[in-house]
């Protein structure tokens, strides 16, 4: 009966809607004003309803945190971009700050900005995630290029010195080049900073950042991000296929 029912009542919303549109060039202004309003209102629920279909039903035989952990993990994620569509499928001529989605940002200090982001389809057998991000530059004349990504507050939440964070990058580079990934954990006014370098001719680098010798406050810790950096990626294209995080216990020595 609910199903009957949630059937007549969409039918119903789907004949008002239609209705307004269509007569829509001869409406009243106060009448058109908040029918806008209400549409708006509407597509911002089923714009993010479409996009986390899609990214369940591309892959329905796995989940979004299908990969391999290290034994001990309490905390695993792989981010939106690389397990849904985005809203937006691309930027081109990118600013030296821009937003991918509500977690993932891009920054450079290349004037020119000759430089292009992309969400693409995987296709391999050997992908896990449905999702990848090209980069393409061409002339640069800056020293980094940097994704940005942050980390849910359930990544922080509990964080003790005992703990390491690994990052699974799979990355695909049109001339090889060097790659980078930085933790950084904000704790207060404070930020501590890991660096890793990630090897170009493997086919998936598991980066650990290890805690033990970070001086921060763990009652205290209020945002984690990691940034893949590459340094003067002039006339290349870096293909980021998946991005996954982990967060684990260490052995106690």
């Amino acid at each position: 009966m609910q199903r009957i029912l949630d059937h007549y009542l969409n039918r119903r919303v789907l004949q008002r809607w239609r209705r307004a549109a269509e007569q829509a060039d001869n409406s009243s202004l106060p009448v058109l004003r908040r029918q806008r309003d209400q549409a708006r209102g509407l597509r911002v629920h089923l714009d993010r309803l479409i996009q986390v279909a899609d990214g369940r039903l591309l892959h329905p035989s796995t989940g979004p945190n299908h990969f391999p952990k290290p034994l001990g993990t309490d905390w695993a994620w792989r981010p939106e971009l690389w397990r849904m569509p985005m809203t937006v499928p691309g930027l081109a001529s990118v600013p030296r700050k821009a937003r991918l989605d509500n977690r993932v940002a891009v920054f450079h200090d290349c004037h020119l900005a000759e430089i292009s982001l992309r969400q693409i389809r995987n296709s391999d057998d050997s992908d896990l995630a449905p999702f990848g991000l090209a980069v393409e530059t061409f002339e640069f004349h800056g020293t980094f290029l940097s994704i940005s990504v942050e980390l849910p507050d359930a990544a922080a939440a509990g964080l003790t010195r005992q703990h390491a964070i690994r990052a699974g990058v799979m990355a695909r580079h049109e001339h090889p080049d060097v790659l980078f990934a930085r933790l950084n954990i904000q704790h207060g006014p404070n930020t501590e900073q890991v660096l890793r370098e990630i090897r170009p001719d493997r086919a998936v680098s598991f980066v650990d950042f290890d805690l033990a010798h970070l001086e921060f406050n763990e009652r205290r810790v209020s945002k984690i991000w990691l940034d893949l950096i590459l340094q003067a990626p002039r006339l290349n294209r870096v293909v980021l296929r998946d991005l996954t995080l982990c967060r684990y216990h260490q052995a106690d020595l």
